[in-house]
């Protein structure tokens, strides 16, 4: 089973089903992934921070490096000057007016010293007892040292990390498989089964060396032919369908642009279980519309 594979196997335990359009990923907020993600795992393995944590802090914190703060005195993190700080500050409105704020001369020294900041500082040592891949435990734990009055404050980085699938760059191999891969496809979970939706200029070799699964198995679990080209929208089964659809559907109406593979596809059944199903030869024509089929 590939990493990616692997990966899709741990959300989907955690949700039943993903909707295409529950959220939308943010173009700002993917671009300062892409420009910080590396600086990030470099921190992790230097200072043993979770990478997802740090990035999400950085989004939150900074508002994808758009904030006056960020853009202005480099500090992605929101970190306030305290009694300890010799180095450049400035001033803003937060909690109250005029606070004190540290100003650096890189995003890396930002970088840098958040880590410290949290290295060194006694009510985040708890932290560091935690597995590196706990991101949940980190931002819960985040919030209860006091670093963020927000109330939702661990709910939202655990928000931004799983949207973003941040998680990735916890595990090992994380950031190359991100440079391999820099729009990968999204898991869901329906009917029981493991897919993801092709995209346009797919390829079973390319789906192959992404997903971690043999060209042949690709083929054979979603019935296509060696010749197939994906045009993007299909569905594309990361395991073998069923022989039934699920308890929740036992019949379906057939519909305008239906066919029997789209119908199969779109409820996990096997082709030739769907026919047999409905005491229909292979070769028959398709189903008119209104035709009622069992599903199981």
């Amino acid at each position: 089973m590939g990493k990616f594979v692997k990966y899709i196997v741990i959300v989907c335990l955690i949700f039943t089903v993903i909707p295409v359009s529950a959220q939308r990923r943010n173009a700002a907020y993917e671009a300062y992934i892409k420009k910080y993600r590396e600086l990030a795992v470099h921190e992790m393995k230097k200072h043993h921070i979770p990478a997802s944590i740090t990035l999400a802090q950085g989004l939150l914190e900074s508002g994808a490096g758009r904030s006056s703060l960020a853009r202005e005195s480099n500090n992605h993190f929101g970190i306030k000057c305290g009694g300890n700080w010799r180095g450049k500050s400035v001033r803003y409105d937060d909690d109250a007016p005029r606070e004190c704020f540290r100003a650096y001369r890189s995003v890396k020294d930002s970088y840098s010293d958040h880590s410290e900041f949290l290295r060194k500082g006694a009510r985040y040592a708890f932290l560091f007892k935690l597995k590196i891949t706990d991101y949940k435990g980190w931002a819960r734990g985040l919030k209860k040292a006091g670093y963020a009055t927000d109330p939702n404050y661990a709910n939202r980085l655990i928000n931004i990390i799983e949207l973003y699938d941040l998680d990735r760059y916890d595990e090992e191999g994380g950031l190359e498989f991100a440079e391999k891969f820099p729009n990968p496809h999204q898991p869901y979970l329906a009917n029981g089964l493991l897919y993801v939706i092709a995209q346009d200029g797919d390829t079973f070799k390319s789906l192959s060396k992404e997903l971690g699964i043999s060209r042949r198995k690709l083929r054979k679990y979603n019935e296509l032919p060696k010749d197939f080209k994906f045009s993007g929208g299909e569905i594309v089964y990361l395991e073998k369908k069923n022989k039934r659809a699920t308890k929740d559907h036992i019949v379906y109406t057939v519909r305008t642009g239906d066919s029997m593979y789209s119908i199969s596809q779109k409820f996990g059944i096997r082709l030739s279980s769907l026919y047999k199903l409905n005491k229909m030869k292979s070769d028959a024509p398709a189903p008119e519309v209104g035709t009622i089929l069992r599903l199981r």
